[in-house]
């Protein structure tokens, strides 16, 4: 299905893009699919994965999800630094009996959920094809797992040095009263507090952040 956006977002974005490509040695935009201009911020914040084939691309619902990363499945059983990963987001955040759209979030709340996908991915890249299989098993069965895996995401972006942002996006989901309850706590359940990022983006805390982050 073809994606269009209104003219002024298409105008910003091709500004955007502009100002990039002084940098573009910091992100790589060849091996890069960007539908929209905060993937490239967050990006800026993770140099190592300047030379892996991401793409980032709008999907109508995810389940029990706003955002997804995983690695594509033609590239699934390469050498894991020849796997290309691609990133869902979702159009639409579903609030009970309605919905809300991803238009209505403000930048620097995707930004920080972008930041975790990236972490996700920066996490994937470390692992081989069978472990992978092996975490995706996990993944669907164990809640420590979940916890696990979603936590060291968390730390990743955070070690990285986008903490403020990790914060917003916590604090809109926690904060926001339309969300739903259920979707909150599943936000609690697995992820970090805010209280926790507030502690590891204090000073002097990022070195901690990263030491805990698994190699």
């Amino acid at each position: 299905m073809r994606i269009t956006f209104p003219l002024t977002y298409r105008l910003f974005l091709f500004l955007y893009f502009m100002g990039s490509m002084m940098h573009a040695q910091e992100i790589n935009l060849e091996n890069k699919t960007i539908p929209y201009a905060e993937a490239i911020s967050a990006l800026r914040y993770f140099p190592e994965l300047k030379d892996t084939e991401i793409t980032f691309k709008f999907k109508d619902n995810i389940q029990k999800s706003t955002m997804q990363a995983q690695p594509t499945w033609k590239s699934f059983f390469k050498p894991k630094q020849n796997r290309a990963y691609i990133i869902l987001m979702s159009r639409t955040i579903q609030i009970e009996d309605e919905e809300f759209s991803i238009d209505d979030i403000p930048s620097d709340v995707i930004i920080g959920w972008l930041g975790h996908e990236l972490g996700h991915v920066l996490d994937y890249r470390e692992r081989s094809s069978v472990g992978m299989l092996f975490f995706g098993i996990k993944y669907l069965f164990s809640p420590a797992h979940i916890k696990e895996v979603e936590r060291t995401a968390d730390l990743y972006a955070i070690s990285h040095g986008m903490g403020d942002y990790i914060l917003k996006t916590k604090n809109f989901i926690l904060d926001h009263a339309a969300i739903s309850e259920k979707y909150k706590r599943r936000i609690r359940s697995f992820y970090m507090s805010p209280e926790e990022v507030m502690e590891l983006i204090q000073k002097g805390k990022l070195k901690e952040a990263a030491k805990t982050v698994p190699h």
